[in-house]
């Protein structure tokens, strides 16, 4: 207005206000960008002490919707056992999402996050996923946090023929013997009901995909493994550092002698937990479903779940 400008000096250009007030937008926008929250509460949980933080701008959707007709009949439930390893888990989501997407697979990730006491179980977090995946999935990837496909020729369509090991021996970066069924692989639902599902007795880190090879053939089932992949064992990159995150091996003495055998009762039938929450999230735009979950143990029949 003209009162305005009659404020200002008279060689005043309009031209350097212009600028100012588009280097100001432009600086509240990246003040937006940094300072929102996603779509989850601020880190620590509840407000931070500014108020609710803002919620960041929508993100593009990464590919085509899943509904269009390129995309096959079948979704997989994506069950990810978890404790803690958020720095991997902040790299899997949005990878496993796109990765999945580009190959026109329908899939939802679940993360199935620990956060009981006793020491970790990845076979019953993997028996509750399962059980909670719901009713549109037909078939399930047990997959590692910190193992991310780089090969977009590995399959991770529906296991029709039988179990799938796409972490193949050939192709793992650290595994590489012939039984070894770990890492990820890929199941139908009705396969792994006929395993009746994994062991719940192994505490602690290892051991329980190798007693589950042995349930593997025990159903009659036979594993699969890909074929014509030529990038040998760099077809993966494995995100876990042992110098930063050490794993669990402890064994004590009724454990070790235990570790080698097949349970025959256990698995699916007698798997008891209960789920603390179950929350919906996005992670750089890639959706995903937490269960917060509470395993239980009966310490007459495994004594070395806890840490003591």
């Amino acid at each position: 207005s003209p009162p305005l400008l009659g404020l200002l000096p008279g060689r005043f250009s309009v031209f350097p206000l212009f600028f100012l007030a588009l280097l100001l937008g432009f600086a509240s926008l990246l003040w937006l960008q940094l300072s929102c929250s996603g779509e989850g509460p601020a880190p620590g949980g509840g407000q931070s002490r500014g108020g609710p933080r803002q919620p960041c701008p929508p993100q593009a959707p990464l590919l085509p919707a899943e509904d269009e007709p390129s995309w096959g009949p079948h979704r997989l439930a994506l069950l990810v056992p978890f404790r803690e390893r958020f720095e991997e888990l902040l790299a899997f989501v949005p990878y496993m999402h796109h990765f999945l997407s580009k190959k026109r697979i329908r899939h939802h990730i679940f993360i199935l996050n620990q956060v009981d006491h006793f020491r970790f179980n990845r076979a019953s977090l993997i028996n509750v996923g399962f059980l909670e995946s719901g009713n549109d999935t037909d078939y399930i990837a047990m997959h590692d946090v910190d193992l991310l496909p780089l090969n977009e020729q590995l399959d991770y369509g529906f296991p029709e023929a039988g179990p799938f090991h796409v972490a193949s021996p050939e192709l793992h970066p650290l595994y590489h013997y012939k039984t070894y069924v770990g890492g990820i692989l890929l199941l139908t639902k009705q396969h792994y009901e006929m395993c009746n599902g994994m062991s719940n007795r192994f505490w602690g880190w290892g051991r329980e995909d190798d007693e589950f090879y042995r349930r593997i053939k025990g159903a009659g089932l036979q594993v699969r493994r890909p074929s014509g992949i030529t990038t040998g064992y760099e077809t993966f990159q494995h995100l876990h550092d042992p110098a930063w995150r050490k794993r669990d091996q402890k064994r004590i003495a009724a454990q070790k002698q235990e570790q080698f055998k097949v349970d025959q009762e256990g698995g699916l039938n007698n798997m008891r937990y209960r789920i603390e929450s179950r929350t919906a999230l996005s992670v750089a735009g890639a959706p995903c479903t937490v269960l917060n979950i509470l395993l239980d143990c009966d310490t007459s029949e495994t004594p070395w779940c806890t840490f003591g």
